[in-house]
């Protein structure tokens, strides 16, 4: 079987393979390292391919090896004598080691993966997989095995906290369960997976503004950053986006905002987070008023619509360690990280009365459900305490509040399931039309 190998005395990666019946080495100059080993694995991958269709050309792929010559077009080449196996070992030559069968299924996968999150898997693999079955014969692994490893990992130390957190095991097991689902499809093995479940871990951490917090903050920020933090609280864009935003994107006319890249880990890319993200932002009035201040005072040179005095796109960290927290302490604001303003956009277009497909569609989520498993707990307080303020936010922008919002009391809406919460928002909105 074909397989890229490591020398031990060099610590650098080759490849071994046969061809018309010799074994073949080819040495690289590449460390073994995860990334090359997927770019050698991606290579020996087309060899193979080509020959088992019979139009490999070794000189034309290793130029500078000596066995070019021995592999001409038309030159007849003696195979090696093989050493002839016991029929179980035959059979089972096929399956690959977990380290070599994660390094293809990575490589594989690579295409649908964002830069950032090709490196997360990567890192999750080196720091905790490889070491715990990466010379283990993939189809030697069993259930037992894999919640063993859970529950070693779960007692293992985190960043801020005595263990790692359910949802960190939880990344680190579903990450197993792909690779070992895609060995169990192509090597014919039992889905070992079957009957493991995830951790169970606290709801996610939600802290949305009140209305009257957003204004504090808009009003008392730093004013070069007063338009950025009104669009980060009235589109619901997440971070890498807003960052990542460029004017080309700012489509005044129509009056929408495209997001179509992002900016994470230093670069932006095309590609945003799922297929869903790819959407257009209508621009709310704040929002549009935000962007034309921006836009009078934009560098023509700098593509980004927010930036720094370099025409680099606001570093998130520096943002959130040297204004963002220092401003809620001024404010004597709980401290909440800034991710809290695109959580904000949900729970006050809910409060709202907004159409749920819409505000859906607006946070690039696929469907209602996260909307309303999340967010839909925090409207009964909104309503409660901010409805008159975002009455006077509306009628301050020219907009009319809608009546059907102020018709529904609080205790109802606090009685209310998710579901209900639904049908009564669905209602509303066809009460508008009609």
């Amino acid at each position: 079987m074909a397989k890229v190998r490591v020398r031990p005395e060099t610590g650098t990666l080759y490849l071994d393979f046969f061809f018309r019946g010799v074994r073949c080495r080819e040495q690289t100059a590449l460390q073994d390292t995860a990334e090359n080993r997927r770019k050698v694995q991606s290579l020996l991958n087309r060899i193979s391919k080509e020959i088992r269709q019979g139009s490999f050309d070794y000189a034309a792929t290793f130029p500078e090896s000596p066995r070019g010559k021995r592999f001409a077009p038309g030159k007849e080449v003696r195979p090696e004598p093989q050493v002839r196996r016991a029929p179980t070992d035959e059979a089972n030559v096929s399956i690959p080691d977990f380290r070599t069968f994660s390094i293809t299924w990575r490589a594989e996968m690579a295409p649908q993966w964002r830069r950032q999150h090709r490196e997360s898997v990567d890192a999750t693999f080196d720091a905790h997989l490889l070491a715990e079955f990466g010379s283990r014969r993939i189809d030697s692994i069993t259930k037992a095995d894999v919640l063993s490893f859970r529950a070693r990992l779960a007692d293992l130390p985190g960043r801020s906290s005595p263990k790692l957190s359910p949802t960190t095991v939880n990344r680190t097991m579903g990450l197993l369960r792909q690779c070992m689902t895609e060995a169990s499809e192509r090597f014919g093995m039992p889905d070992i997976f079957k009957g493991v479940k995830r951790l169970k871990g606290r709801r996610s951490d939600v802290k949305p503004f009140s209305l009257a917090e957003v204004e504090m903050v808009r009003n008392t920020i730093r004013p070069d950053y007063r338009n950025y933090v009104t669009c980060r609280f009235f589109t619901g864009m997440r971070t890498g986006e807003i960052n990542g935003l460029k004017w080309k994107y700012v489509d005044f006319e129509q009056g929408l905002i495209r997001i179509r890249e992002v900016f994470s880990a230093g670069e932006s890319e095309e590609n945003a987070k799922t297929e869903s993200s790819i959407r257009d932002i209508p621009m709310l009035p704040m929002v549009r008023e935000a962007l034309e201040r921006q836009w009078e005072k934009r560098d023509p040179d700098v593509e980004y619509v927010f930036c720094s005095r370099e025409g680099n796109p606001i570093d998130a960290h520096n943002f959130a360690n040297r204004i963002w927290y220092p401003l809620l302490r001024f404010l004597g604001l709980e401290k909440r990280r800034p991710y809290q303003t695109r959580h904000t956009t949900a729970t006050l277009m809910l409060a709202s009365g907004e159409s749920p497909e819409w505000i859906a569609r607006l946070m690039g989520h696929s469907n209602t459900q996260m909307l309303f498993t999340v967010y839909s707990r925090f409207v009964p307080n909104l309503a409660r305490q901010d409805g008159l303020a975002i009455a006077g936010l509306l009628s301050a922008h020219g907009q009319k509040p809608p009546a059907e919002l102020q018709s529904i009391t609080p205790e109802q809406l606090s009685a209310m399931s998710a579901e209900q919460l639904r049908s009564a928002l669905n209602q509303l909105l066809a009460s508008k039309a009609a």
